[in-house]
């Protein structure tokens, strides 16, 4: 297996580690008052794996088995200028996503308000910390951009189906290290964590990441585009 593409898939999903269900949710339980329960956090963590885990092969098979198709359309000069076009799109799209106005900005924290309460407030067992999680993951599955670009890097790369396997076992392992690893230093650090914690979680409540994430995604899609149009040097 390609190292480059080890490599490449490695980036992706530690960029995916930093979303609102691999990490955002899974810092609020940990900085919850009381005792940390590392068994809820393992639960909700292994739930949003998991559900990533199968979409990821289910499309990664699915795309594969038409490729030769999807290849033959997207080679095709209309295809590359329609992908120029979304790729500057997205770009352009990402700074009015980072506008920090009010409306949008409120809106948003009202709705991460509502998704804090909702977590720290779940007490009703296993089976409703795993819906929560599925929940959350299906949330945000279409808008994890880095997930859906290392589904196309496997799936170009036409590996056999166990490699797709375990590739995606990796990426979806990967994508939720930090957080365990956050979650190891609370609970050797204590309360004492906190404090840093609740800085990390002000800060993605109020962060430009899916800005910056859209913004990188169009720029490399419409550079990719104009490369094969031989519009810029590849």
């Amino acid at each position: 297996m390609d190292v480059a593409l080890l490599a490449s898939l490695a980036v992706l999903a530690l960029i995916d580690s930093t979303s609102f269900g691999t990490l955002l949710i899974p810092i609020w339980l940990m900085i919850h008052p009381g005792a940390v329960r590392p068994g809820k956090i393992m639960i909700f963590l292994g739930t949003v794996a998991a559900f990533y885990f199968a979409v990821g092969v289910a499309v990664a098979l699915g795309a594969g088995a038409l490729l030769p198709a999807i290849t033959r359309v997207l080679d095709t000069r209309p295809a590359q200028w329609t992908l120029l076009v979304i790729g500057v799109a997205l770009f352009f799209w990402s700074f009015r996503l980072g506008s920090h106005s009010g409306k949008g900005q409120a809106g948003a924290g009202g709705r991460l308000s509502r998704w804090r309460q909702r977590v720290l407030a779940e007490d009703g067992g296993t089976g409703a910390l795993a819906g929560l999680a599925l929940v959350a993951a299906l949330i945000e599955v279409s808008t994890m951009l880095p997930y859906l670009g290392a589904i196309g890097l496997v799936t170009t790369a036409e590996l056999p189906v166990p490699q797709i396997v375990l590739v995606m076992a990796g990426y979806c392992l990967v994508m939720i290290v930090p957080a365990l690893v956050l979650m190891l230093l609370r609970l050797a650090g204590g309360r004492r964590l906190v404090p840093a914690l609740t800085r990390i979680s002000d800060w993605m409540t109020t962060s430009d990441t899916v800005a910056w994430v859209v913004g990188i995604a169009g720029f490399l899609l419409a550079r990719e585009a104009a490369a094969n149009l031989y519009l810029i040097g590849a």
